[in-house]
């Protein structure tokens, strides 16, 4: 099974998340400061920030939270975000994490590191319960993202 390694833009993340960003900032008056809400939740959680350094360069599970949007924002080095909103492995996208991400509940998620390791910074509610969906002997990367040719990643 190959998996094309695709650039995070909105429009081709919008089933799984949402870009943490500020669209159109070029349009708008220049001279004062910019405020968005990307995402926000209704009910009283709490929530919580965690630090991750990726050493994992193959996956052999993604995992789901069902009650809780989860940000992923790059903080070094580089990362592939693998989602799916399906329990099928053909509906698995993979993604260069280049910018900050926010998943909807409920999606299924990985990460790797690209390099030797990197770092992400995750915020999420204080409380989380996660499904884990096995994959059987991993995706493993074939080639190296960022290139001009299509990164390629792949099932032993």
């Amino acid at each position: 099974m190959n998996i094309t390694v695709e650039k995070i833009r909105p429009e081709n993340f919008r089933r799984f998340g949402k870009v943490i960003g500020y669209p159109d900032k070029r349009q708008q008056p220049q001279g004062r400061n910019l405020f968005r809400i990307v995402v926000r939740e209704r009910q009283p959680f709490g929530w919580r920030i965690a630090y991750l350094v990726v050493r994992d360069k193959s996956i052999n599970r993604l995992e789901q939270h069902r009650d809780t949007f989860e940000s992923f924002e790059p903080v070094k080095g580089k990362s592939l975000l693998y989602v799916s909103d399906a329990r099928e492995k053909e509906a698995i996208r993979c993604f260069l994490l280049d910018r900050p991400v926010v998943l909807k509940k409920g999606v299924w998620h990985g990460i790797v590191t690209a390099a030797r390791d990197s770092e992400i910074k995750i915020s999420e509610n204080a409380n989380v319960r996660s499904l884990y969906w096995r994959l059987g002997n991993g995706l493993v990367l074939t080639s190296s993202p960022g290139t001009s040719k299509a990164a390629r990643r792949q099932t032993r």
